[in-house]
């Protein structure tokens, strides 16, 4: 049985019940209901990451990141993630692929989180920020960038995850001298 404890504009707070298979324990859990989220690893033609810092509520803190959103209900990740670039940075690229997707806790969310990169971006366009973004745009060095997540400068766990399944695709396409 699922009963709606909490609606918000970007989540909803379910609780849930579930039993146990072999214990017959009957308890309620608690869900974040969430859309599928995205995050974009946008490549310059010279081999750099578009990142974005921003302050985040949760930690109270400003945040390295790469761009990303809330996929639309109807939306294809491709599609989200390539809006999203071009909303928060004025960035455009041409070839999207996605290198997979996670969940991002699944012992409390529901969602998926969508990981694409996004080939030979430049600067194309104005942003168009949400009412609550300022966002600082910066083209970093990859191996800078995969070097601040190792050492724990970067903290964003997602941010980490997307970084770990883009290495080696990066590390395969710069040995094939692409």
């Amino acid at each position: 049985m699922k009963r709606r404890l909490l609606h918000t504009r970007i989540f909803d707070v379910d609780g849930i019940r579930y039993a146990h298979p072999r214990r017959k324990i009957d308890r309620e859990f608690f869900v974040i209901d969430a859309p599928d989220w995205g995050i974009v690893l946008p490549v310059t033609a010279d081999g750099k990451l578009v990142m974005v810092r921003q302050f985040r509520f949760g930690s109270a803190a400003l945040s390295w990141e790469l761009p990303g959103g809330i996929i639309e209900a109807g939306e294809e990740p491709i599609k989200a993630v390539q809006r999203e670039l071009r909303e928060e940075t004025g960035y455009v690229g041409r070839d999207a692929r996605s290198l997979g997707w996670v969940h991002p806790n699944p012992a409390i969310f529901s969602n998926r989180c969508h990981i694409i990169v996004v080939e030979g971006v430049s600067l194309q366009r104005e942003t168009a920020w949400d009412a609550d973004e300022e966002i600082e745009v910066a083209v970093r060095p990859i191996d800078t960038v995969l070097a601040e997540a190792r050492s724990g400068r970067l903290t964003h766990a997602l941010m980490i995850n997307a970084l770990f399944l883009f290495e080696p695709w990066w590390r395969a396409k710069a040995g094939a001298g692409v």
